[in-house]
């Protein structure tokens, strides 16, 4: 019997062309986005499930408790804990800490006479190894990094530097300053590990081995608890040894714990981290509801083109059932023809998933195999896929096509039926959810657009930063400085610690001794060029002196305006006065400019000062270049730098680059609601064919009638026409509200934000209007154009 029915499916399949093209390719497409978007969703959720101890793993988190930190929680603690916990915390079985080289700038490297730039250089505890059961491919990660100056590479490190994984006992030279000797070779970290890093030295190297404090949180500190042992214990017991070495009025923090599960997806608000691999789990909440969204989309369209065929699948009903099909039989026909649909519908939107991963990939900044696509629990959630979507999109055309009556059909009184509601209802549902997906796309450009054109205080374009990690030797940062300045093509130069867009010093400026409370201030070691580098306004005093005299003991400070604000003085008036922030008894404010933008939008302005203090390297030479002949001026700073520093890798960043990389994620947003929306609207649109198409057949005779009386092919398309616009309006009425709401939301998560115009909406409706009024006007004029005659010699 089922054999008859998939006999019966594939001849109706082959019958009528057009609709059967139709049907598979809304539900390919639909099931193309959802195959792409739940295997994205299944590699975010298989973050750090590779480790064996993964239950037992967790992240110590700093829970921040005053204003001055504004209640922030960092992934980063201080270097005290970790051996405070081996020691005094029972629940705790080995501890070890991570600290980003240089505080997250790169680690120039030498091997030989070959100089190279690493990002992912890590100082760790030996017991990191442990705790991850990290694998090693040669030596023994975990008694070389117990003694001071060895550092483990990674695989792909090691065959760099040195052609193989034979590197053990050979040296490198980091930053001109230590010799480290490789004492093991360890296999790179998986595209979905939490933890990453191409070298990891011995944390013994480091000074803050040997001197670790309380007040310093720049430690991304790992815990792997006893076996018995619960969070909650252990989280009391990180109380207890935080009260044992910290007094009570200076614990301005609390310890908590994350477990390893959790960091990928649930750390997107937390500050100081060494992660750049961070998930959203509200992105994975999202892209779910979109996944299924679309695919709920592509089965209405298949129930819509369906019935629309009703009139011609009428007469077949009615015959099988004057011979004796029952109602269970035409169900089970359907489905079996609503299963070869999808069957076709699910290998095609397969291989067309397996064609677009690369894109996706690049869309999404993900790195999905192709090999995790045929793994058996994707292909058991393929196959939940194949029978939903059958289940889904052949209920309403099988109870419906069976649900006709033998008499009714063959005395040709089949006609409009409250289905048609059901039809408008869900069409008018595909619109509303394409509209708010227009107004999404819409809004997030806007929001992306006015955040790239905001005035943000300072200059950013044509400023190169340029690493001076590598340089020991403060005369060859000056040679260089000399240097750049010759070329005609650049119009200023400076040394700074950084630069807005990246981390540099966090202090508290404070008004006087009773402020208990002060305000979190990012502190900038400059010099007196930083002012013109990046083209700040001035609003009182003068820039950072020139030249600061040997054993001059004041420390010159540039506030912008929010600090000064805070301390209660005009710009005028803070001119001279001496500053609390932590620099010493004789920091003096020599200037002050206005507030700009040194983080991303999605925080306000905060307190910023520029200082002439010795307490941190000026790790950048920061160059504004003339807009013209940027390409040659890059090549030429490249050889001045090579011959005046041989031993270390140029590595520069443009600022404005910098501060765009702030807005990558919103980006991928635009990109991935750009892309979906557009399908979106394309499944919609099969769906407003098929209504179309179905409404022709249904008045066809009415059609014939108006045309032999005269009507005019334009006064037939206006008549179809205007319908369906009524629907397009109705769901315009729908999705504005829902639309409005959700991207509003959507914005409170930037201080600085644009406002949701009327501008966004017309456009909107008029894209709307637009590609229903084509879609429907190709059915409207092929059936004005039909001859009449055909359709009214039954009468």
């Amino acid at each position: 019997m089922f054999k008859n029915y998939l006999k019966i499916a594939w001849r109706n399949l082959k019958t009528d062309r057009m609709f059967s093209v139709l049907n598979v390719l809304g539900l390919s497409i639909g099931l193309t986005i959802a195959i792409l978007l739940f295997a994205f969703i299944a590699f975010e959720l298989s973050f750090d499930q590779q480790y064996g101890k993964k239950d037992a793993i967790y992240r110590v988190l700093v829970n921040t408790k005053d204003e001055v930190f504004d209640n922030e929680v960092w992934c980063r603690a201080p270097a005290a804990l970790a051996p405070a916990l081996e020691n005094d915390a029972p629940d705790v079985a080995q501890a070890a800490r991570m600290l980003h080289h240089n505080f997250g700038k790169s680690a120039f490297v030498n091997v030989g006479n070959i100089n190279f730039s690493e990002s992912r250089f890590f100082w760790c505890d030996p017991e990191l190894f442990s705790i991850f059961e990290l694998e090693t491919l040669a030596g023994d990660a975990l008694t070389g990094l117990k003694q001071p100056n060895t550092v483990a590479l990674s695989e792909s490190t090691a065959r760099k530097y040195f052609g193989s994984i034979e590197a053990i006992g050979k040296t490198i030279k980091v930053d001109d300053r230590y010799e480290l000797e490789v004492t093991a070779v360890f296999k790179d970290f998986p595209s979905n590990s939490t933890l990453e890093g191409d070298l990891i030295g011995s944390f013994a190297t480091t000074k803050f081995a040997k001197r670790p404090q309380w007040g310093n949180s720049s430690f991304e500190t790992y815990l792997l608890l006893n076996k018995n042992a619960s969070i909650v214990s252990a989280e009391k017991q990180l109380q207890q040894v935080l009260d044992k070495n910290v007094d009570a009025e200076n614990q301005w923090f609390t310890f908590s714990l994350q477990p390893l599960e959790k960091i990928h997806l649930y750390s997107a608000g937390y500050a100081e981290t060494n992660v750049t691999r961070i998930g959203d789990i509200n992105e994975i909440r999202n892209l779910s509801i979109l996944g299924l969204i679309i695919l709920i989309i592509a089965c209405v369209n298949y129930m819509n083109l369906m019935t629309a065929r009703s009139q011609k699948r009428s007469k077949d009903v009615g015959i099988n059932k004057t011979l004796g099909a029952s109602v269970q039989n035409l169900i089970a026909r359907f489905y079996a023809e609503t299963g070869l649909i999808t069957l076709l519908a699910l290998v095609i939107g397969l291989i067309m998933a397996i064609l677009l991963m690369p894109m996706f990939n690049m869309l999404t900044d993900s790195d999905i195999h192709l090999e995790s696509l045929f793994r058996y629990e994707f292909l058991i959630g393929l196959f939940l896929f194949w029978a939903v979507t059958t289940l889904i999109s052949g209920s309403y055309p099988a109870f419906y096509l069976a649900s006709f009556s033998p008499k009714t059909i063959l005395s040709q009184k089949l006609g409009k039926s409250g289905n048609g509601t059901i039809r408008k209802g869900l069409v008018v549902l595909q619109f509303a959810s394409s509209v708010v997906l227009i107004i999404g796309v819409l809004v997030v450009y806007q929001q992306t657009q006015f955040m790239m054109d905001k005035n943000l205080g300072y200059s950013p374009e044509n400023v190169v930063a340029i690493a001076t990690g590598g340089i020991r030797n403060e005369t060859n940062k000056q040679a260089l400085l000399q240097e750049f300045s010759s070329l005609t093509t650049v119009s200023k130069v400076g040394l700074a610690q950084g630069f807005p867009g990246l981390d540099v010093s966090g202090r508290s400026l404070f008004r006087d001794e009773n402020d208990e409370q002060g305000l979190g201030v990012q502190t900038n070691v400059s010099d007196a060029s930083i002012t013109e580098v990046l083209q700040l306004k001035i609003l009182a005093g003068k820039p950072l002196p020139e030249v600061k005299q040997e054993g001059d003991t004041i420390t010159d400070v540039v506030l912008n305006k929010k600090a000064i604000e805070y301390l209660g003085y005009s710009p005028e008036e803070a001119i001279g006065k001496r500053v609390n922030m932590m620099l010493g008894n004789s920091a003096y404010i020599s200037g002050v400019v206005d507030d700009f933008n040194f983080e991303s939008l999605h925080q306000p302005i905060g307190g910023y000062a520029f200082h002439n203090g010795k307490s941190e390297p000026k790790s950048y030479v920061l160059v504004r270049l003339n807009s013209a002949g940027l390409s040659t001026t890059m090549r030429e700073l490249e050889t001045i730098f090579q011959n005046v520093v041989p031993n270390s890798a140029f590595e520069y960043t443009f600022l404005d680059k910098k501060m765009e990389a702030l807005y990558a994620r919103e980006r991928k947003a635009a990109n991935i609601g750009l892309a979906f929306c557009l399908l979106a609207i394309f499944i919609a649109c099969l769906g407003l064919f098929g209504l179309a198409a179905y409404t022709a057949e249904q008045r066809k005779k009415e059609i014939g009638v108006r045309k032999v009386l005269g009507a005019s092919i334009f006064s037939i398309t206006e008549m179809l026409s205007k319908d369906f616009l009524k629907l397009v309006l109705i769901a315009l009425g729908i999705a504005f509200p829902i639309a409005f709401f959700i991207m509003r939301k959507w914005l409170e998560a930037f201080a600085y934000r644009i406002e949701i115009g009327w501008s966004v909406f017309l456009t909107a409706a008029m894209v709307s209007m637009a590609i229903a009024l084509f879609t429907v006007s190709f059915q409207a004029i092929k059936a004005a154009n039909a001859n009449p005659i055909r359709s009214l010699r039954t009468e």
